[in-house]
């Protein structure tokens, strides 16, 4: 380890030991880039989210959601037909009444299939997310439990692919080339009992979440938010803090949520917190740093909306190897006007390449965009920032 790295460990365990943190001081710490070492960045990450220091109690909350929310129904389903003449109209699950039990819970199901089918393909090119987890969910897989599980759900559910409408365009119709969908065949396996695959637990988080949102419930691409933020808390160096990776999970992702979800809300699109005025702004941006690059973009009415949708949706998760991810997130996380920065990150993507991109025609120029060509994201952010500091 050098003597830099190891001093930038003391930095951090120097602000994070204060008896109150200073955020500003951590913040900037943060932007560029947190130690893995010593579980530096889950803990930054949390304090960032500004719930750092309430996860504790946190946890004992979200064992209450498994059990509200996928433990009780799951028993009522596995009951339903031990004692027939119990069964009232009300209990019926063919009773048509919109607010019935069941009506809920086959309504649960589409969701949760929509769910199951996109995070058996989270980060194909990892082995991560098809491993067994260390800690799987003790609840869950509790043998005295006789209740249906999500696997048992997903496995009995044949509604068809019809009930999954709720795509967004460009999320994963534009899929970047970096990140290969496998064919069905290769999608992740289910483990034997008594195992958790990774990709299960992220499944549990994105239900639950959606169970308690049903405004939004799930939309396709919340799986490509979640999956780092996951993949970031299971890995932890600290075993303590590794066995609460999804509880930590859920909260985070909730609260990373809450500052992004209008992007997943088609009705805002065009609003001013919608993601379509946030793609123009990239643009605007974009004139004002470089005007030469920009209406070449003009000119061959190349929009926003090819390219930027799903980097300022998915938080660049896609453009990136998922360690590059982080790296950018690291940034994304300590800047305390978060969503500006990542405009910047993305002009500072077309900034770039804007001698290849000023040279080709819309053919390539699309192709760079969707399959964004530098892989270096210390040269990106450091881009990004020379833009921040320019205005």
């Amino acid at each position: 380890m050098s003597r830099l790295h190891q001093s930038r460990i003391a930095d951090f365990q120097e602000v994070l030991g204060e008896p109150t943190v200073a955020l500003s001081k951590l913040r900037e710490l943060c932007f560029s880039g947190i130690p893995f070492d010593g579980g530096l960045r889950c803990l930054c990450w949390k304090v960032g989210f500004a719930w750092g220091f309430l996860f504790f109690s946190l946890r004992d909350l979200y064992s209450q959601f498994l059990k509200e929310m996928i433990i009780q129904p799951g028993i009522a389903k596995a009951n339903l037909g031990v004692s027939r003449e119990d069964v009232t109209l009300e209990d019926h699950p063919l009773n048509p009444n919109p607010d019935s039990r069941w009506n809920t819970y086959f309504k649960d199901n589409e969701v949760l299939l929509q769910i199951d089918k996109d995070v058996r393909r989270l980060y194909p090119d990892m082995a991560f997310f098809q491993r067994p987890t260390d800690y799987p969910c003790l609840l869950i897989l509790d043998p005295q439990n006789e209740f249906e599980t999500l696997r048992r759900r997903v496995e009995q559910t044949t509604l068809k692919s019809q009930t999954v409408a709720r795509n967004r365009s460009g999320v994963t119709n534009v899929s970047s080339p970096l990140k290969t969908t496998p064919s069905s065949l290769s999608e992740y396996e289910v483990l034997p009992n008594g195992c958790e695959a990774h990709w299960e637990v992220v499944e549990r988080i994105l239900f639950i979440y959606a169970k308690l949102n049903p405004g939004i419930a799930y939309v396709q691409g919340m799986n490509e938010i979640v999956g780092p933020l996951y993949y970031t808390f299971a890995t932890d160096p600290n075993s303590e803090w590794k066995e609460h990776a999804e509880a930590d999970t859920f909260f985070c992702f909730t609260n990373l949520m809450a500052e992004i979800r209008d992007n997943f809300i088609k009705s805002l699109d065009d609003s001013q917190c919608g993601i379509t005025y946030k793609m123009e702004k990239v643009y605007s941006t974009l004139k004002e740093k470089d005007v030469e690059l920009y209406l070449k973009l003009q000119e061959q009415n190349i929009k926003p909306q090819f390219f930027a949708f799903r980097w300022l949706t998915l938080l660049l998760s896609q453009e990136f190897l998922l360690p590059d991810v982080i790296r950018i997130w690291d940034s994304l996380f300590a800047d305390d006007k978060r969503f500006d920065f990542l405009l910047l990150v993305c002009c500072a993507m077309l900034t770039l390449i804007r001698d290849q991109l000023l040279e080709g025609d819309f053919t390539l120029n699309m192709r760079l965009l969707q399959d964004y060509p530098i892989s270096d994201v210390h040269l990106i952010l450091k881009k990004a920032k020379e833009l921040q500091d320019s205005k």
